[in-house]
């Protein structure tokens, strides 16, 4: 049994990538608190339901307009370097709001400031993580590292909103904002500690070419297209879902109490999704991401029929741990498949895809559901997103994608990659351990 889970946890026993974790499960464990804070403290200032979505909105915007940017940037410029700057700068941030909230002389504008700051830093922390996990661990460890991570987020993001409901009732929401603030500062030193070989000197071109060659490498790979199409989709179902859920459950379940216990098993689905994503490899990686992800759909068929309560709570574990399995896997195939010095680019792509579909679902949903009634707007956003899903699956792209056995993007040794720079010199990115 010990060694068996020490297989699966090898990535860990890397010194790089290691240290990559400690300090993105530290990031994390803040980022799981930090929600329940913000809307506390900007709920303090006016009470108003409409202060908080400018805040929530000063995040999201910026994510979502520099996200391509960020993309560009990671591709042309160390990675560790990008990731080091946007911790720098949510810990700023998040010193800001913690200021504030110790001597509840915060404004609106402030919160608005430090959450345009965070999401901006946000936009370009992503896609440099993506194209970085890969330099860290040995090929082979791939998926395991991707779960590794997700399991310690998911952890976080389960336990923290508990966890800070406590702290700001009892200290107030300046105390997670500081604890939150010191977690980016963590990660940044454990960032600055990894030792990343740079690659030579790259071709220097315009942004507009840089962005354009990387929607050349989307729009090359037809699985990768369909793929990200599907998605579209999928994020509809999942933000109608949320929407949608506890307007049902309010209505004819038992309110609150039965939607934090639902939530809790999400949570818990989760962890169970990365763990399978630890122990499983499969190799058409692709039909096992969109076969999982009719887990979705399903949810909300079974949420259209009204069935038990523990019914639902059994389809809420399925339809988590289907999104934490496909989750990881997805990450481990673009990781796999795309060439290291454009992996970045595609991932912001990727990722503009949920940025910019889950609030368009959010916003679909209500009206949906006054036109139609929430059952019938639950059964459209089942088939919005089933139908696709099941079409990308007769893609022959997508059935031929296979899964890279110990090679990572033409690196025959197995070993991690290289990070890409716009210098000159080839000599060797370091810091002292």
């Amino acid at each position: 049994m010990t060694g068996r889970l020490t297989r699966h946890l090898g990535p860990l026993q890397e010194a790089n990538f290691g240290r990559l974790w400690i300090g993105q499960t530290t990031s994390a464990a803040g980022d799981g608190m930090t929600g329940v804070a913000l809307t506390f403290a900007v709920l303090a200032i006016g009470r108003s339901a409409g202060d908080l979505g400018l805040v929530l909105a000063s995040f999201m915007v910026p994510r979502v307009v520099f996200m391509l940017v960020g993309g560009v940037w990671a591709d042309r410029l160390p990675r560790r370097g990008i990731m080091i700057g946007a911790d720098v700068v949510r810990a700023a941030a998040q010193a800001v709001l913690a200021v504030a909230a110790f001597t509840s002389s915060g404004e609106l504008w402030v919160f608005m400031a430090a959450s345009f700051a965070a999401g901006s830093a946000s936009a370009f922390f992503g896609p440099a993580s993506t194209g970085l996990i890969p330099q860290t661990v040995s090929a082979g460890r791939l998926q395991q590292a991707n779960a590794t991570l997700n399991l310690s987020q998911s952890t976080a993001f389960m336990v923290g909103p508990i966890l800070s409901g406590v702290i700001v009732a009892l200290a107030g929401a300046g105390w997670v904002f500081a604890f939150d603030a010191v977690t980016f500062l963590v990660s940044a030193a454990f960032l600055a500690t990894l030792r990343i070989p740079s690659a030579g000197r790259m071709e220097r071109r315009t942004f507009a070419r840089d962005l354009a060659d990387g929607w050349h490498e989307v729009a090359s790979r037809p699985w990768l297209v369909a793929s990200l199409g599907a998605f579209a989709f999928g994020n509809l179902a999942f933000a109608g879902f949320f929407v949608l859920g506890p307007v049902t459950i309010d209505r004819l379940y038992g309110g609150a109490s039965d939607w934090g216990l639902l939530m809790g098993l999400f949570g818990f689905g989760g962890l169970l999704g990365g763990a399978l994503s630890l122990r499983w490899r499969p190799r058409r990686p692709l039909v096992a991401t969109f076969g999982f992800l009719l887990l979705a759909p399903a949810m909300l068929l079974l949420l259209s029929f009204t069935p038990p309560l523990a019914a639902l709570a059994v389809g809420m574990i399925g339809f988590s741990s289907s999104i934490a399995f496909v989750n990881t896997v997805w990450h481990t195939t673009v990781q796999e498949q795309v060439p290291a010095e454009s992996l970045s680019r595609v991932s912001s792509y990727d990722w503009m895809v949920s940025l910019l579909i889950f609030p368009a679902g959010s916003a679909l949903a209500g009206p949906m559901a006054d036109a139609l009634g929430a059952r019938t707007a639950l059964l459209a956003f089942a088939g919005l997103a089933g139908i696709p899903v099941l079409l990308v699956l007769l893609v022959p792209a997508v059935r031929a994608v296979r899964r890279r056995e110990g090679l990572h993007q033409g690196d025959a040794s197995g070993t991690p990659g290289a990070e890409p720079r716009a210098e000159p010199q080839a000599e060797a990115e370091s810091a002292a351990a």
